[in-house]
């Protein structure tokens, strides 16, 4: 079976740094990019590589510091991290290809599809807000988080980090990864440039996602031109573990409509 296992894969060298890719699937069919969520990494997607290996070839990278690549000395942005995707995407000569992004990585696939620099034919997203500006609530989560606090509370993230990184030093990653969360500056949300994005759009939010608010969601369908909204009942922030069973059809569906 399909799957990302954090054994099969390559290293690139981007500005730093040493990212870490995955390529599994169909060799022969369509790429298909999945980008993971923050303090996560490519492995939390194979619920989808196992459903969409047949049909597409699977690519999936670990987001600098996370995972197996490795943090390097540049500052942590969402910018920086879609610019170690493009750049691996070019190392690979896929310039077109569609992508699925959770949370952390659906932000990072919103810069990808806005900046048009790789030709994105379907983009899905789940859990990820395109503005940092509008959730308070949010922002008053990420002021308490600590090294500490995440991992006393998510400890299976500690130890798989662990693990596989290379370079592991914990408490940097994760007060990187806050200040990204915070960045309200050109290099964090995509903000207004989503209304660049002209790919067909699967906007993906579980009911009772405290992170995503539904009227950012509402906006962002508004705003991109070819955007379709599904609002997921009885779920929280990672949908598609709540709600697999409507979740995953729907992501099939959706990538094999011409």
């Amino acid at each position: 079976m399909s799957r990302f296992d954090h054994e099969a894969g390559q290293f690139f060298e981007i500005d730093g740094a040493q990212i870490y890719c995955e390529i599994t699937g169909n060799p022969t069919a369509a790429p298909l990019l999945l980008l993971h969520g923050g303090m996560g990494t490519i492995e939390d997607l194979n619920i989808f590589v196992q459903q969409l290996a047949g049909d597409f070839k699977i690519i999936g990278i670990d987001s600098r510091g996370q995972g197996k690549s490795t943090l390097g000395d540049c500052v942590l942005t969402y910018e920086r991290i879609q610019q170690d995707i493009v750049a691996v995407l070019e190392r690979l000569n896929i310039s077109k290809l569609s992508i699925l992004g959770f949370s952390d990585g659906g932000i990072i696939a919103y810069r990808i599809a806005a900046l048009q620099s790789v030709q994105v034919d379907k983009l899905i997203t789940i859990g990820a807000d395109w503005s940092g500006k509008n959730n308070t609530k949010v922002k008053e989560i990420y002021k308490k988080i600590t090294a500490k606090t995440w991992q006393e509370k998510f400890p299976q993230t500690y130890e798989t980090y662990s693990k596989l990184n290379p370079l592991p030093n914990f408490e940097k990653l994760v007060n990187c990864i806050v200040k990204m969360w915070q960045d309200e500056t050109p290099s964090g949300y995509p903000e207004e440039s989503v209304k660049n994005i002209n790919c067909p759009l699967l906007i993906i939010r579980g009911d009772d996602d405290h992170l995503v608010p539904l009227e950012s969601m509402v906006q962002l369908r508004q705003d991109a031109a070819q955007a379709q909204l599904l609002n997921i009942p009885r779920a929280g922030h990672v949908a598609f573990e709540d709600q697999p069973d409507l979740v995953l059809p729907a992501i099939k569906t959706f990538l094999n409509t011409p």
